[in-house]
């Protein structure tokens, strides 16, 4: 197989993580569809580079999370537009209504506490999420504390 058959493989195994950082960090379908055409992009130019010091799917994360950032603060040195607080969810009832609200919230989130959070509810462990963000495990988990307190407060619970 070669290295670009491969990369096509890993990417539609990978492709809903990626698609998920950049939804947290985009304000509309667009620029979540650039910002996982600029992740995918750097993906592969780093792949050759991919030692496998940690797992592909942290690597994943953490290039999908750094370009996220970058685009983000390129946009507010320049344009920046406040984010929206819609989140378009497919329609299913009381279950649509609860994620909807809960997204909508976690929109209202600085962007580092958004990416804590992302990857909590993607069910990382805190050690993975610490190896992800560069902090330590405690570090996480008092990180973690803190923004649901803070999501409570805002949905009012």
């Amino acid at each position: 197989m070669n290295i670009e058959q491969e990369f096509a493989d890993k990417l539609v195994q990978y492709k809903h993580i990626i698609y998920k950082v950049c939804f947290m960090y985009a304000d509309n379908k667009d620029d979540v569809n650039d910002l996982f055409q600029e992740s995918v992009f750097n993906i592969w130019k780093s792949y050759k580079n991919f030692r496998g010091e940690s797992s592909f799917v942290t690597w994943v994360y953490r290039i999908s999370l750094n370009t996220c950032i970058s685009d983000f603060r390129k946009k507010k040195k320049y344009d920046y537009v406040p984010l929206e607080q819609q989140v378009d969810i497919l329609e299913d009832c009381e279950r649509n209504e609860l994620l909807k609200e809960m997204y909508s919230l976690i929109k209202r989130l600085n962007k580092v506490d958004r990416m804590f959070i992302l990857l909590w509810l993607d069910e990382k462990s805190y050690d993975e999420i610490a190896e992800i963000t560069g902090t330590n495990r405690n570090n996480v988990a008092i990180k973690l504390h803190r923004i649901k307190e803070k999501l409570k407060n805002m949905s009012n619970l």
